[in-house]
C-alpha cells in the first residue's frame, strides 16, 4: 500500500474523472492515503472539501508562496480555525519560492508569512509541508530556528543538495521525493535519495504535475507512484514492497491525524 503525501485533485484537470479517481481508482491501484495539498486560498477550501467527501483523503491548508494576494489576515484566521477538523494532517504548502519573486520587498513578504504560518502550525500542533525553490539557505534557517520535537515537516519535491537533505534528517524531517527520480537529469535527487536513510523519505506526486518516466509530460496521478517507489528502490538496492512500507510508516508518523488503511 502507497501513501500519497502530496497530492492537487483539487485541480480542474481532473475535473473530468476526480471522482473516478477517487472514489475507487487509485484504491485499486494500491493507494491508499491521500493528502491533498491547499496552496491557494479556494485551494485550501477545494481541499478541505474533498477530504471531508472522501475518507481516505485528508487534507492541507496553506498559502503557497507565490500566491500573494491570497497572503491576508482573514485567510490565515481561516486556516487557524480549520486547523482542528480531524481531516486535516497538516499547514501547506508553505514556504519560499525565490525563482519567480525576484524583487527583495516580494521576498521579504515570503518570508513573513512563512514565518506567520509556521507559527500557527506551532500553534494547532500540525506538522507542515515546504515548498522552497532557489530559497535553500534562507529555508534551513528558517526552519532551524523553527524546528523542536514537536514541530517537524515534509520538504516537499526537494531539489537541493544532499547534504543539505542530511540537515534536514539530522532535525527528523521528511525528504518529499517523486517523479523528478526517475528522469535522466535528476543527479542531485538520486545523490540524495543515496546520501538519506529510507526512513526520512515519503512518496509524493505533486499531481497533476511532475508526471515520472515513462509517462513524463503527461497528467500525473497517484497511480504513477508505482514508478517512483520502483525507481527509489533500485537506488537503495531494496524490494519495492519495502520502499511501500516504509515510506507508508513514515507518512503515519508525520501525518499523525491520518488513519492507517
Amino acid at each position: 500500500m502507497i501513501f500519497e503525501t502530496h497530492a492537487h485533485y483539487d485541480d480542474e484537470k481532473f475535473d473530468g474523472d476526480r471522482v473516478e479517481l477517487l472514489s475507487h481508482l487509485l484504491r485499486e491501484n494500491n493507494i491508499g492515503n491521500i493528502v491533498n495539498i491547499g496552496a491557494s486560498f479556494r485551494g485550501c477550501k477545494d481541499s478541505l472539501k474533498l477530504a471531508e467527501e472522501y475518507e481516505n483523503v485528508y487534507a492541507a491548508l496553506g498559502i503557497h508562496p507565490e500566491e500573494m494576494d491570497d497572503m491576508t489576515q482573514e485567510n490565515l484566521d481561516w486556516i487557524k480555525a480549520n486547523a482542528s477538523n480531524p481531516k486535516v494532517v497538516a499547514i501547506g504548502e508553505i514556504g519560499l519560492d525565490y525563482y519567480w519573486i525576484k524583487d527583495e520587498e516580494g521576498r521579504a513578504k515570503q518570508r513573513e508569512w512563512f514565518q506567520r504560518q509556521l507559527d500557527i502550525a506551532k500553534e494547532v500542533n500540525l506538522p507542515v509541508v515546504i515548498h522552497s525553490r532557489d530559497a535553500a539557505e534562507d529555508t534551513l534557517n528558517t526552519i532551524m530556528r523553527y524546528n523542536t520535537q514537536d514541530n517537524k515537516g515534509i520538504i516537499h519535491c526537494y531539489s537541493y543538495s544532499k547534504e543539505i537533505a542530511l540537515e534536514y534528517v539530522k532535525m527528523g524531517w521528511y525528504i518529499g521525493v517523486g517523479g523528478v527520480v526517475t528522469f535522466k537529469n535528476s543527479k542531485k535527487l538520486v545523490e540524495t535519495v543515496q546520501a538519506i536513510p529510507l526512513e526520512n523519505i515519503v512518496l509524493e506526486t505533486d499531481c497533476p504535475y511532475m508526471a515520472p518516466v515513462p509517462h513524463r509530460g503527461e497528467r500525473n496521478s497517484s497511480i504513477f507512484l508505482s514508478y517512483v517507489a520502483e525507481k527509489i528502490a533500485e537506488i537503495k538496492g531494496v524490494s519495492v514492497e519495502e520502499v511501500e512500507r516504509v515510506t507508508y510508516e513514515n507518512a503515519l508518523r508525520i501525518y499523525t491525524k491520518a488513519k492507517r488503511n
